[in-house]
C-alpha cells in the first residue's frame, strides 16, 4: 500500500532498523543496540540519576525504577514514565535520553519504571509493576521533593496503553492521585477492528501483524478479541471512564493505532474528562525517531508544552 508520508520522514524510512518480533531475544538485543547507537553518550548535565528497587506486587519481584532529579527545580511535581515496546521489548534505556531532557527542561522529578515484559510475564504483571512504582512515588513524595497530588503519568505506544490502564486501576483501587495522563500513540484495544488497524498492515515500525503478536504475547494465545479481556488490559473496552484524570492523546495519520486513540479520546470526553487530542499528518507509529523532520520537532515541542502546562512550569 502507498502512504502519503511527510517527505522528510519518508526519506528516512530505508534507514530505520528492521526487527523480527517473532524472534524476541534477537529483537530485544537489536533494539538495545539501535538505542545505544541512536543516542550515543547522553549529556546528563543538570540531572542527578539513581536507581532503586521498590516493593513489587504481592508475590512478585521488586521493581527497578530510575529516578531523574534536576538541579533546577521548577515545581514539586513528578512524571512517572512508562516506556513503549509492544509489551514485549524495551527497558529503561528506551526513554533514558528523553527522561534526562524532561527532568532538565521542565525542572521536575522523573521516575521511570522497568516493568516486566510479556510473554515471560503476561498481563497483569507489567501493569502491576507500574502500579507499584506509582504507589512508591506517592509514598516517597517527601523524600523526592514532590507534591503527591502533582504526579503525571506519561507513556508512548504500549507505555501509553499501560498509562491509560494505570489511571483506571488507580481509580478503581482508590490508589494514588494522578494529576494528568499523557498518552502518546497509545496501544489500547486488543480487538483490532478499527479501520486504521485493518488498513495498515505494512506500515513501518508498527502494523497489524505486529499488533496481533503483541496482544497474543501480552494476553496469552487465543485470548485477544474474546470476551475474557479485562478493561485493565485493554482500556478501550472500558465503559465507565468517569473520574479519570485529564488526558492528552497523540495519534499518527498512518498508524494502525490511530483510530483507537481517537475513539478513546471521544469516550473520555463523553465521560466528562478533559481531553486534548492531536493527530499529526504524514506520520507513522514511532516516526518521531526521525528527529530532524519538522513534523517530529512539532511533536516534541508540543509534548514539552503540554507537560509544562499541566505541571505548572516554564520549560528551560
Amino acid at each position: 500500500m502507498t502512504y502519503a508520508f511527510d517527505p522528510e520522514i519518508a526519506a528516512a524510512i530505508p534507514m530505520l532498523p528492521a526487527t523480527d518480533l517473532t524472534d524476541l531475544a534477537t529483537a530485544r538485543s537489536m533494539l538495545n543496540e539501535a538505542v545505544a547507537e541512536l543516542y550515543g553518550d547522553i549529556d546528563t548535565t543538570g540531572v542527578t540519576i539513581r536507581e532503586e528497587f521498590v516493593p513489587g506486587p504481592e508475590d512478585a519481584p521488586d521493581v527497578r525504577v530510575r529516578i531523574y532529579t534536576p538541579e533546577r527545580v521548577a515545581a514539586p511535581a513528578a512524571i512517572l514514565d512508562v516506556h513503549g515496546g509492544g509489551f514485549i521489548v524495551g527497558d529503561l534505556e528506551i526513554d533514558h535520553a528523553s527522561n534526562v531532557g524532561l527532568a532538565r527542561d521542565l525542572g521536575v522529578v522523573v521516575v521511570s519504571v522497568d516493568y516486566r515484559l510479556a510473554p515471560e510475564a503476561p498481563f497483569p504483571a507489567g501493569l502491576e509493576d507500574c502500579y507499584a512504582a506509582l504507589v512508591w512515588t506517592a509514598k516517597h513524595a517527601d523524600e523526592l521533593g514532590v507534591d503527591p497530588a502533582r504526579i503525571v503519568i506519561h507513556g508512548e505506544s504500549a507505555g501509553g496503553g499501560l498509562c491509560a490502564a494505570l489511571a483506571l486501576l488507580a481509580r478503581d483501587r482508590g490508589g494514588p492521585s494522578i494529576a494528568f495522563q499523557f498518552l502518546g500513540i497509545p496501544e489500547l484495544d486488543d480487538r483490532l477492528e478499527t479501520p486504521s488497524m485493518r488498513a495498515f498492515v505494512d506500515t513501518p515500525l508498527w502494523n497489524r501483524p505486529r499488533a496481533e503478536l503483541s496482544w497474543d504475547h501480552y494476553l496469552g494465545a487465543g485470548v485477544r478479541g474474546t470476551e475474557n479481556v479485562p478493561v485493565h488490559a485493554a482500556p478501550a473496552r472500558a465503559t465507565d471512564l468517569t473520574g479519570l484524570p485529564p488526558a492528552y492523546i497523540s495519534t499518527m495519520q498512518f498508524d494502525p493505532l490511530r483510530d483507537e486513540g481517537i475513539a478513546y479520546a471521544q469516550a473520555l470526553l463523553a465521560a466528562g474528562v478533559t481531553v486534548e487530542l492531536h493527530l499529526f499528518p504524514g506520520t507513522f507509529h514511532g516516526s518521531a525517531i526521525v528527529e530532524h523532520a519538522k513534523i517530529s520537532k512539532r511533536e516534541a515541542a508540543e509534548r514539552l508544552a503540554v507537560l509544562a502546562r499541566v505541571l505548572g512550569v516554564e520549560p528551560a
